[in-house]
Parts: structure tokens; C-alpha cells; sequence
């Protein structure tokens, strides 16, 4: 048996002993896992067990599931030893006991239901999309060209159906669309269109209140956001704004937070605020550090620190030189970090604000088992540890280890080298072991905000350390340090239980409060006054499950403080707090959705900063000058069907969409010509509740043209529509008798005879991928004796085309 050099680990659940861990041997050059073993312990990790899935046979493993809302539910991704049968295993008692689901297909992820612990969705790697309402023991197909994470369960709150599933699919025609469907019903007549055109490959994105495509025609990309489900409207940058990329940083708070790459970039982003509906964006951080990934993935030097909402950590890279900043208020102003006075010796160091800082590594680990370089917690605000240097920029390979208490106002070093960490009870413990490729025997804990450490001995024999894990809860005080003595050895798991170091719970005496405040000394942050509590450094007590860290907040007076520049507008680098209008900004152009007959405001440059809590003194972004809006020519105009794709059966009902980006709606008429000789005329199509509705009784392919105009201008749109028969049948027709390795003609008939664009799916005997042609016929020939059974499936390429097959044997 090879040495296995991957792992995952589980701790099932709160006020749970159960541990499950699943080793495996994973061959790098095949992408393959060939072993693999299941263990599971029932009293910390003190002991485990060696858990047979299947006696008498082998079965690998390669992944599990946990049911986020039942912990109990468990289920595992398996097969057999040569990948000929796959295989679900299932537990609903924490891996207990477990029952085997053969599965017709190889699951690549699973993606449990956020709300309800039964509904599965599971995706492979073809692209095939699965649903389960039984906890994988039934499966029905969605679709079957689905792009690899894009898909989506429905967001509770937000979507109005929990059994939505948004997805990105590809057409026949090679292009990418964003529908949805419900796992009831996922037939290709039941997919909806969420948005009108094809999208860029892998843009979707679903995230809260938004949603996220782009679009590139030409060399130019356009973005797109819809708020609440509402229709998408394109994102708005400054005009001199040319994106070469954008990643969504956050979505929370009501607020877009996000990274673009202008053009001329290479290895930084500007980091942009939105409006609450995602569309108009003003910059709040330039140059912000990023680097590449594998799979083109990108890793942007940002941090949210967890536990108190606005705060963020950046690295700004300027004239080569990398700089820690933080924000205290969801980026309006920056700050770099202020250096401690001492080392971790009690020695003065020698660096000052301007000219030195400390700075820190914003990395993600690679292992999810250990933290990043940057350790924050939502349980325990205030709390920030860091690996990175003091001087006048970050430096590589310097990775000394800081620590605040009070949310990076002030700094203070606990290490010279960098440590993996584990909050445990709130913050009330903190536990270190250092990063290092030698074994190690002893780990370092701390009960005083890493004032003090305490050396704890955590094994006798050296280990290799691989992760460390705590019960889930914020409250425990028992952990797990997970990895293996020798890299030839099985993994092993010690654990180490601090209940017994703190007899009592803590009293409300116990604790102390201490007020959130900025570098400059301010306490009305985001427009309030935050205060938490945290136990003294003297109280030897655990803070236990029903301790809440927030304790009191009270709004503020509205300052200048509280504002930020509108979108067109910049902070002025002369005059202080004053926002004035970019030079690409038109103070009194009026907005794209402005009608014929209605006033508009012009933005005074400032606006309240979304989640702000100041209470008074809103005239700041209140307008003084009203306007009325002109007559704007029809911009963007596009046509598309609703709820379908590009090609129907005759006597099909069809309604048309038309969408016009920019432009008057009102005073505009729109000549619609359907392909078919159907010619209409219609005013004010767009915001109409009685879009054009057609039905085309014979196959073709349709040109349908819509022509807006008005008196300031016109512009138009064209999309083609396939109208075809529906495939109904399939036949096989072949010789029944053939001699081994002889060419076998293997044809399909298909009904009816104009059902064109047909796709044909061959499965000969015990193949499980099955040879595609686009002809109706395949050459083979037979190895082996015997009898041979032989399907055939067609399938029109379109979204709507339905599949039939046909499945005889041969001699």
C-alpha cells in the first residue's frame, strides 16, 4: 500500500465528538485518486476506526459531502477500484453507518441545498447537471452543457422559489446563456432565459442580492448587474475606464465592492464602491497588489477583517513598493499601519511613521486546514494576526508574526517566525505552531491576546504537522493537530483539550469593554459609536457558548466624514473633503433611463455612504437644481425570445422581448418585422406588459428585425430564429449476425426525415462514454465473441431538441 499524501478532514457538528478523516493516494500525472481509507472517531480523535464501506471489495473514495444545515448527513463520492461502477455512500448518523447508491454517472462536486438537507445538486465533468430530492438515492438529469461552478441554488430572501437552480449553459450554437429552471423541471421547454443575448464564457456569478454577466463583442466587454432579481442593467465605471478584468470582493451590506484591471495594469487592480443596485461605481483604492493562479484564477491582496463590518486590509503596490493599508470604513479613507514601539523582547525599535510601517502578508493558504497569513475571526472582533515586516515596504520573505487587540489600531510582535493559528473559545484562547518542514512536538498557547505564551507538549514522538482543526462552535476548547511522523507513514491525530485548564465560566466581572476607534483617534466610525467587551487579561475563566462580543452601539451626528464622492466625482488633492466633478463629467447630462416629460436631479458630488448609521445634516447630497429630462435617442436596442432559446417547433407560441439600454421610451415607435411576412407597429414596446407574441407555422430559419425610432435618433436590432421539426424516433437498423473484427454498418433512422441538426450518441457494449458523429451512421468492428448490445441516441443540437434512442443486440 503506497503512502496516502492527501487528506480531509471533519468535525461533524457542535456539541459532536464525531471526527471523520479520508486519506487518499493521489497520482499527480493521471489526476487520479488510486487508495484511499476512511476513518472515524467518536470521542475527539482519541481513538478512530477504520470505517469498510463495501467488505470484499475495494472502494476509493475520493471526496465527501456535509450537509450544511444536518450535520449528521454525510455523503460520499466513491468507486470501484478500476472507475467501472460509481458510487454514492450515504449516512445520516455522522458516518455511523453508511448505505451504497450506484450512480449512472462521476460526479465531479456535489452542492448540498443551503436550506433543505435532502436536495442535492451534483455536477460532472462532461458537463452534465444532476438534481436529487432524496439525499442521492434518485437522480433526474437538468442539462447537459453546463459551465463548470456556474451553477447556483436559488439565494432564500432574494429568489422567490427555494428550488430555483441558476446555471450557465452553452447553446447549439456554441455561444453561453444564464437560465434557471426549477429541479422539478428542468426539460429543455422549461429553461428560462434570464438574460437577453449570450454571455462571456464563465461570467455568471450569483452572490446575495446580484447577479453577474459580461458580455464581449469585438474587443470591447460589457458588464452587467441585476439588483433583487430586477432586469440587468449595465455597470457603470468612469468613462476613461477600459476593464480588462473585474472580481467581485464582496457583496454584502447592501454595497458592490470591487477589483478591475485597467488596461495598463499587470499585476495590480483598482478597487471600486457601488450604489446599493450594483450599477454606479467610484473609486476607492488604486494599485492594490494582485497575482496569478493556476486555471487563470486571481488572488487580489485585499482582506476583510471578520468580526467588525467596514474594516478592510489592502497592499498597494506604488513605484514598485509594496505598502499595507486599512480602511475602518468600507474604504473611503486609508491608513497605513502604525509600527509597534517594541519587539516581542520589550527591545525600542527603530522605526517611525512616515517613513517606516508595518506591514503584512495578505495570502490565502493553500491547505484549508491551516490560516492564512492574516488570522481574523467573526467571534472575536478586534482580535488580528498577521505574518509581515516592519520598514518602508513588504518584503518576501520576512514573515514575523504581529498581533492587535483592538481591530489594528495598535500592534505589538508575538513571534520572529510564522506560526499557523487557531482561535478557540472567542478569541479567549489563541493557539501557535510554527510553519516548518521539520516534525515538532510542542505547540504554544495563549489566554491573554498573545501577551504571554505558554509551551504545551502535545505529543512524544515529532510529527510533521499537516492542519490544525477545532470543534465547530465558537465556543470549544478542544482541537485536533492532524499530519504524519515520516512521509512514509499513515497520518496521525492528536488531540488536545484545554477544558480542563479552566474549571469556571466567566462572570460579567470578568470582562472589560473597550471602544472601536480609527488611526486618528475618531470613535464615530461608519456614523456610530461601537463598544465590545472582552475578558481581562487576569480572568482564568472560559467565556463559553452564550458569550456575544458586541455590547453596545449609538448613532452619531452626520459629518463630513460620513460622505463620499459620487460616481463622476473625485476628492479633491488640494482642497480636503471637497469632491469635484471628473473631467469625463457632465454635471447636467441626464441619466440613460431619463423619459420625455420628468425631471432629474444633478448630484451635488457627494453621497451618504451605504451602511452608514449617522443620524441629522443629509443636505450634503441633497440636489439644489432640477431638470427636465430631454428627448434621448433609442441606444442599445436588442431582441430576444422569453424564457427560450433560438430555435422552436412550428405552432410553437413565442413571445418576443425588445430591450433598449439607453435612450426615451415613451415617444419612440418600434417596427417590428417577424421573417414571416407579419409586419407591426408599436409604441412604447419596451415597458409595455403586452410584449409581441407570434407563432410560425412552417420550419425555417426566420430573420426578425425590430427598428426603434424618434425624433433625436433611431437605432436597430436583429436576431435570427430555427424553427424545426422536433426529432420523434429513432431506429437502429443493423445485421444481426456478425463475425468478430469484421466492419459491423450500424445505421440510425430518425422521424421525422427533416429533423436536421441531429447529434448521435453511440454506447457499445460495456463502453461507458459513448462515440459521437454527426452522421447517421458509425464503422466498427467487434473483438469478441458473444452478444453485444448496442445504443443509439439522437439528439437535435439545440436547446429543444429531445432525445430518443434505440438499444438492440448483436451476435
Amino acid at each position: 500500500m503506497r503512502p496516502h499524501n492527501q487528506a480531509m478532514v471533519h468535525w461533524t457538528g457542535a456539541n459532536s465528538s464525531v471526527i471523520l478523516i479520508l486519506t487518499k493516494y493521489y497520482h499527480a500525472e493521471s489526476t487520479k485518486v488510486l487508495e484511499s481509507s476512511l476513518w472515524r472517531s467518536a470521542d475527539y480523535g482519541s481513538t478512530y476506526t477504520k470505517v469498510n464501506l463495501l467488505p470484499g471489495t475495494t472502494i476509493v473514495v475520493t471526496s465527501f459531502y456535509i450537509c450544511p444545515t444536518n450535520k449528521k448527513k454525510v455523503v460520499l463520492v466513491g468507486s470501484s477500484i478500476n472507475e467501472r461502477d460509481q458510487m454514492l455512500f450515504i449516512s445520516t448518523d455522522e458516518g455511523s453507518s453508511f448505505q451504497r447508491q450506484p450512480v449512472a454517472f462521476t460526479p465531479d462536486t456535489l452542492m448540498f441545498h443551503p436550506k433543505d438537507e435532502d436536495k442535492l445538486l451534483a455536477y460532472c465533468r462532461e458537463g452534465r447537471l444532476f438534481a436529487s430530492t432524496d439525499l442521492g438515492h434518485k437522480w433526474t438529469l437538468l442539462q447537459d452543457r453546463v459551465t463548470k461552478d456556474r451553477v447556483y441554488w436559488s439565494v432564500a430572501g432574494v429568489d422567490v422559489d427555494p428550488d430555483l437552480v441558476h446555471m450557465e449553459i452553452q447553446d447549439s450554437s456554441g455561444g453561453y446563456l444564464y437560465v434557471t429552471c426549477l429541479i422539478q423541471n428542468c426539460s429543455d421547454k422549461m429553461v428560462t432565459a434570464q438574460f437577453l443575448g449570450k454571455i462571456d464564457r464563465s461570467s455568471l456569478l450569483v452572490q446575495d442580492d446580484y447577479i453577474f454577466v459580461k458580455v464581449t463583442s469585438g474587443s470591447r466587454t460589457k458588464h452587467f448587474v441585476s439588483y433583487r432579481r430586477n432586469e440587468f442593467v449595465q455597470m457603470r465605471f468612469p468613462k476613461y475606464s477600459l476593464p480588462k478584468d473585474v472580481q467581485i470582493v464582496s457583496t454584502d451590506e447592501n454595497q458592490v465592492f470591487l477589483a478591475l484591471q485597467e488596461w495598463y495594469q499587470s499585476d495590480t487592480y483598482n478597487l471600486y464602491q457601488s450604489d446599493p443596485p450594483g450599477v454606479y461605481y467610484s473609486m476607492v483604492l488604486e494599485n492594490v497588489r494582485s497575482t496569478k493562479q493556476p486555471e487563470e484564477n486571481v488572488l487580489i491582496d485585499i482582506l476583510e477583517v471578520r468580526g467588525i463590518k467596514g474594516v478592510f486590509l489592502a497592499n498597494q503596490k506604488m513605484d514598485g513598493k509594496v505598502r499595507t493599508l486599512i480602511t475602518y470604513n468600507k474604504g473611503r479613507d486609508w491608513t497605513p499601519l502604525a509600527p509597534p514601539p517594541a519587539d516581542m523582547n520589550g527591545k525600542p525599535v527603530a522605526c517611525r511613521a512616515p517613513d517606516c510601517h508595518l506591514h503584512l502578508h495578505l495570502r490565502w493558504a493553500d491547505n484549508p486546514y491551516v490560516s492564512g497569513t492574516v488570522h481574523t475571526k467573526d467571534s472575536a472582533p478586534g482580535l488580528i494576526m498577521g505574518a509581515g515586516n516592519l520598514g518602508s515596504k513588504l518584503v518576501e520573505y520576512k514573515e514575523e508574526m504581529y498581533m492587535s487587540s483592538d481591530c489594528g489600531r495598535s500592534w505589538r510582535q508575538v513571534f520572529e517566525e510564522e506560526h499557523h493559528i487557531l482561535y478557540l473559545d472567542h478569541g479567549g484562547v489563541i493557539v501557535a505552531i510554527k510553519d516548518t518542514s521539520i516534525p515538532l512536538k510542542i505547540l504554544k498557547f495563549s489566554i491573554d491576546e498573545g501577551r504571554s505564551w505558554t509551551v504545551h507538549n502535545f505529543t512524544s514522538t515529532s510529527v510533521f504537522v499537516d492542519g490544525l482543526l477545532s470543534e465547530p462552535g465558537d465556543e470549544t476548547l478542544v482541537m485536533t493537530v492532524f499530519g504524519h511522523i515520516s512521509y512514509r507513514s499513515d497520518w496521525e491525530l492528536v488531540k488536545v483539550d484545554f477544558r480542563q485548564s479552566f474549571p469556571q465560566t466567566c462572570t460579567e466581572s470578568d470582562y472589560e469593554s473597550w471602544q472601536l476607534t480609527d488611526m486618528q483617534g475618531e470613535t464615530c466610525i461608519m456614523g456610530q459609536q461601537r463598544s465590545f467587551r472582552k475578558r481581562k487579561d487576569a480572568a482564568f475563566c472560559v467565556k463559553g457558548r452564550s458569550f456575544t462580543s458586541a455590547l453596545s452601539s449609538r448613532p452619531c451626528p452626520c459629518t463630513e466624514k460620513d460622505f463620499t464622492c459620487d460616481y463622476g466625482f473625485e476628492r479633491s488633492r488640494t482642497e480636503g473633503e471637497s469632491c469635484l466633478p471628473d473631467f469625463w463629467y457632465h454635471l447636467d447630462s441626464p441619466p440613460e433611463d431619463c423619459h420625455l416629460g420628468q425631471t432629474y436631479e444633478t448630484s451635488t458630488g457627494y453621497r451618504k455612504m451605504v451602511s452608514n448609521m449617522c443620524e441629522g445634516r443629509e443636505s450634503k447630497q441633497q440636489s439644489s437644481r432640477q431638470h427636465n429630462c430631454p428627448l434621448l435617442p433609442p441606444r442599445g436596442l436588442q431582441v430576444g425570445i422569453k424564457g427560450q432559446m433560438l430555435t422552436v417547433a412550428p405552432g410553437d407560441d413565442i413571445t418576443f422581448m425588445v430591450h433598449q439600454e439607453q435612450g426615451d421610451t415613451s415617444s419612440t415607435k418600434y417596427q417590428v418585422e417577424l421573417g414571416d411576412g407579419v409586419r407591426a407597429i408599436y409604441q412604447n414596446l419596451t415597458v409595455t406588459d403586452e410584449p409581441i407574441q407570434h407563432r410560425y407555422e412552417n420550419p425555417g430559419v426566420y430573420k426578425v428585425t425590430v427598428r426603434a425610432e424618434n425624433m433625436a435618433g433611431h437605432d436597430k436590432a436583429t436576431m435570427f430564429i430555427q424553427v424545426t421539426a422536433p426529432l420523434q424516433e429513432v431506429h437502429l437498423e443493423v445485421v444481426p449476425i456478425a463475425g468478430r473484427n469484421q466492419e459491423v454498418n450500424l445505421s440510425a433512422v430518425v422521424l421525422p426525415a427533416d429533423a436536421n441538426l441531429t447529434v448521435f450518441y453511440w454506447w457499445i457494449g460495456d463502453d461507458l462514454q459513448p462515440t459521437l458523429t454527426l452522421r447517421n451512421s458509425l464503422l466498427t468492428r467487434l473483438p469478441e465473441s458473444g452478444e453485444v448490445s448496442v445504443t443509439v441516441q439522437g439528439r437535435q443540437r439545440t436547446l429543444h431538441g429531445a432525445g430518443h434512442e434505440d438499444s438492440p443486440s448483436l451476435r
